[in-house]
């Protein structure tokens, strides 16, 4: 029931793009030494809902125009524009610290959306 809701739909893919954004952010972390390693990123949650259509009217019968089509956001990494070191590398780990807290504020973000929307349908329902 609660999957059809599009509010849930939407904090459920933003806590799930937190957590591939955190997946990025980990894995410049992990090789912030290797040589010759480009640094990687997503966009934000905001440029990723705008530029989709997951905000858009959807089908929700099979009669429906475009009713197979995933509603899913898409996301994908690209390479980050830095300054490489000596050795070539482009992870900055101060960035990587700032975008750390960027993902967890975004995923906080998300719970609470979710907590909320939880709280306005227990009062709906008369149980608190």
């Amino acid at each position: 029931m609660y999957q059809t809701l599009n509010l849930f739909q939407v904090s459920g893919a933003m806590a799930e793009h937190a957590g591939q954004r955190q997946a990025i952010v980990a894995a410049n972390v992990a090789n912030a030494d290797t040589p010759r390693y480009q640094a990687m990123q997503m966009p934000s949650f905001q440029e990723v809902f705008a530029r989709d259509s997951f905000g858009a009217m959807q089908a929700t019968r099979a009669g429906h125009i475009g009713a197979g089509e995933n509603a899913r956001l898409r996301t994908e990494a690209s390479l980050r524009l830095a300054e490489p070191a000596p050795n070539g590398n482009t992870v900055s780990l101060e960035d990587e610290m700032l975008e750390a807290v960027a993902v967890s504020r975004e995923h906080n973000r998300a719970l609470a959306i979710y907590r909320h929307s939880m709280t306005v349908l227990r009062t709906t329902v008369g149980q608190r």
